[in-house]
């Protein structure tokens, strides 16, 4: 039996690092923002802040964020104003960074119990903006390690040039990139903030506001001339319901990767009615690596980590296991050859008994057979079950019958072995 690999944390690990360094993390999750504003509204001045630096990330907000809260928690609201109010210049529509400025404000003059005390602010607004505040530090603050990469992207074909991953939990998308130099590795390049379906993850059925969890890739690419407001700058639809979600009952459609309305900068961490929503900035940014047709788009509910050496073990051991499958055909010895499969397969027209029997059937007429497999890729399912799907060119030849295709096929882990559970056209 193949070694296990430990999946890890990578993320949180660092964060509890940095929090032991300044004390700070543990209140910054929590939003030190009542507690602060409240303390500091007792010392404020009224002299005017010394002018900070100011530098607003390209790829989002965290940053800044990250700085305003700093100068809170020092009690320094002048400064936190000032930053408050250039993240606006840079995002007018940006409402997190509004119900910032008015606290601040408001802390001139009485002291604030609470996030959001402006005005009376919606209890369930300011609950969706405290919540994306929460998620836009953590994910400033534990970015992945270098030498650990998600366990879903064991495989890309050459030509998938990058491939993203959703972790609702985090409310994050990270892009990474096939290194093919360097044997494959995938190659961490950034992440972005998210908004998932307004009840959280694993889509079961259509309406139920849910984002889907498996693998996934990009089907199109709608520019924003073809849709309404609401999409943003642009939407690229994924293959949701894939043949795993339709073997599982699952049903529903139109899950699209998209961005936000012209009069919103940012959405709540769950509004959505199951697509995965991005600012328009970082939609904009993600677009550029896209390739419709080819882009794996892989959603978890956490992602899990593997360290490189990991990776590579789990990565060979399963080509190792799909490349005896290959063998296995090729020697015609049937019963060898379906023991690689589930006695749960199917396909999209046969039952396992259907297909043994087919199989049966035809190697009786076969003298030889050749199979060869190019441009595979190999992705780890993220739900309950071990699951991992497996593309590939399959170049089959023999005496009597020679054809090309794409082929897809899901692996489960049964008994400590890897079987085959459906297998069909790609």
């Amino acid at each position: 039996m193949a070694k296990q690999a430990k999946t890890q944390t990578p993320v949180g690990k660092t964060a509890s690092k940095a929090g032991k360094k300044t004390g700070s993390s543990a209140s910054l999750a929590k939003l030190a923002a009542p507690v602060a504003l409240a303390t500091a509204a007792k010392v404020a001045s009224t002299a005017p802040a010394k002018r900070l630096p100011v530098t607003v990330s390209d790829s989002g907000p965290e940053a800044q964020l990250a700085k305003i809260f700093k100068e809170i928690e020092g009690n320094r609201l002048g400064n936190a104003l000032q930053l408050t109010e250039s993240l606006l210049q840079q995002h007018p529509n940006y409402r997190l960074a509004h119900l910032i400025r008015g606290d601040l404000l408001l802390a001139r003059t009485q002291p604030i119990q609470t996030f959001g005390a402006l005005n009376g602010a919606p209890a369930d607004k300011v609950a969706d903006l405290r919540a994306e505040a929460v998620v836009r530090l953590k994910g400033y603050r534990e970015k992945p390690e270098a030498n650990f990469v998600p366990r879903y992207l064991l495989q890309m074909q050459a030509d998938q040039r990058y491939a993203i991953v959703v972790d609702t939990k985090r409310s994050r998308l990270y892009l990474y990139e096939n290194d093919v130099a360097n044997g494959g590795r995938p190659r961490f390049v950034a992440d972005y903030y998210i908004t998932q379906g307004k009840l959280g993850a694993e889509k079961l059925v259509e309406g139920d506001k849910k984002t889907p969890v498996g693998v996934y890739h990009v089907t199109a690419n709608l520019p924003r001339q073809k849709l309404a407001d609401l999409y943003g700058s642009g939407a690229f639809p994924i293959n949701y319901p894939n043949e795993w979600d339709k073997q599982q009952g699952r049903k529903g459609s139109g899950i699209w990767l998209h961005g936000t309305p012209s009069d919103t900068f940012a959405r709540p961490p769950r509004a959505s009615d199951g697509c995965v929503v991005l600012t328009n900035q970082d939609l904009d940014a993600v677009a550029k690596n896209l390739q419709v047709g080819l882009t794996p788009v892989i959603i978890s509910n956490s992602v899990e980590w593997l360290s490189l050496d990991d990776w590579a073990r789990e990565r060979n051991d399963l080509n190792k296991t799909i490349d005896a499958w290959r063998a296995d055909w090729e020697s015609r010895d049937t019963d060898r050859y379906l023991r690689h499969y589930s006695k749960r397969f199917k396909s999209a027209e046969q039952n396992f008994d259907q297909f043994a029997a087919q199989k049966k059937q035809v190697n009786a007429g076969k003298e030889w057979i050749k199979v060869k497999l190019d441009n595979l890729s190999v992705f780890r399912n993220p739900g309950k079950e071990e699951v991992v799907v497996v593309t590939f060119d399959q170049d089959y030849r023999s005496n009597n019958l020679n054809n090309q295709m794409k082929k897809r096929q899901y692996w489960l882990r049964e008994d400590g072995k890897w079987k085959i559970i459906y297998e069909g056209s790609a």
